[in-house]
């Protein structure tokens, strides 16, 4: 089968296994429109829970160090420091060593640390409203939430598997869920602890320098789990998949974003985003390395793992935002539950 990047309707997908169909509804077949999640943040001083396992450098078959090196080059562009500031509250203390690191305490507990939107990481903050939209959409409809009420995501244990500086993990907090992150570098996960102790509802977020293997082995549980813009740096994804999939409780929800192998997708990804816009760090993306939407799907499936849900990511250069679209032909996402055996 052939998927285009027109608009479509229905996916109609062969499952190689048993050659039983199987139906993907779009997102514009959703009822309801819902409303983008908060990204108020209330400055506080609290502190953030973390643990590192003490397993922080240990990868899985389904990492690549290339990739793990790549980004932990990069890590530092997740947030910035006010350092005018810092400096000119500075300037009112003696030099003494210990009046210095009381004023450092002070910045970082006035939330003078902030992400870097204008980084390497610029175009996942531009996109990480659109894509809370559908997650909003997809796990509230699936686990009967109410999606127009503050919390709609409270009584949900939730996993943001390579969540990075944690600008996902953090509204998915805000909205009630019980986030654990996890990321298999160790500066993003000290950078998102630190961005994630300023604020009361998020620093109760449990971020973890681990892999999605290692939390098998722990035989942790998640009612959803979440991996977006992982799986195309993964050497495994069906071994990565089914890491997912074991993480998820009976009935859960999975939410996978990627691109697609395509080649508009390479032409806009690579070759734009990349070599002329200069949007994304060279190298950051491998062609060979994205999947097709039928290829997610029977990775999927082939896990335990039904996708009942897919939308594309369409950018509009006049306004600079994302929106949702049936346009997957370049970035896609797809909310998926686990099969009840």
């Amino acid at each position: 089968m052939k998927l285009g990047w027109r608009m479509v309707r229905k996916l109609r997908i062969v499952n190689a296994r048993n050659g039983t169909f199987f139906n993907a509804r779009f997102f514009s077949d959703s009822t309801t429109q819902l409303p983008l999640a908060s990204m108020t943040v209330d400055p506080s001083s609290n502190t953030t829970k973390t643990n590192n396992n003490n397993n922080k450098n240990s990868t899985s078959s389904s990492l690549k160090h290339l990739e793990l090196a790549k980004f932990a080059a990069i890590a530092d562009s997740w947030f910035v420091i006010h350092f005018y500031y810092l400096f000119s509250v500075i300037s009112n203390f003696s030099s003494s060593s210990f009046q210095l690191r009381h004023v450092w305490s002070l910045c970082i507990s006035s939330c003078m640390v902030r992400w870097d939107s204008e980084g390497p990481f610029k175009p996942l903050h531009v996109m990480n409203p659109t894509r809370l939209a559908f997650i909003r959409s997809t796990l509230c409809r699936h686990f009967g939430k109410d999606p127009n009420c503050a919390k709609p995501f409270e009584g949900l244990n939730i996993v943001d598997v390579g969540c990075g500086g944690g600008i996902l993990s953090e509204p998915l907090a805000r909205m009630g869920a019980t986030v654990t992150g996890v990321d298999a570098v160790d500066k993003n996960i000290k950078i998102a602890c630190l961005h994630a102790g300023s604020d009361p509802e998020t620093s109760t977020i449990e971020y973890c320098c681990t892999t999605a293997e290692k939390l098998v082995e722990e035989q942790r549980r998640f009612d959803a789990v979440i991996a977006l813009e992982v799986i195309e740096h993964v050497a495994d994804p069906a071994e990565f998949c089914k890491s997912l999939a074991a993480l998820t409780v009976e009935g859960g929800a999975n939410v996978i974003s990627t691109i697609n192998r395509s080649m508009r997708a390479y032409a806009t990804a690579i070759v734009a985003a990349e070599y002329i816009l200069r949007w994304l760090p060279k190298g950051t993306h491998e062609w060979s390395s994205f999947l097709t939407p039928e290829e997610l799907v029977l990775i999927l499936q082939r896990s335990s793992i039904d996708v009942k849900e897919m939308a594309g990511f369409v950018y509009n250069p006049l306004t600079g935002r994302w929106s949702l679209s049936d346009d997957i032909g370049v970035n896609f996402i797809a909310f998926g539950t686990k099969n009840t055996h």
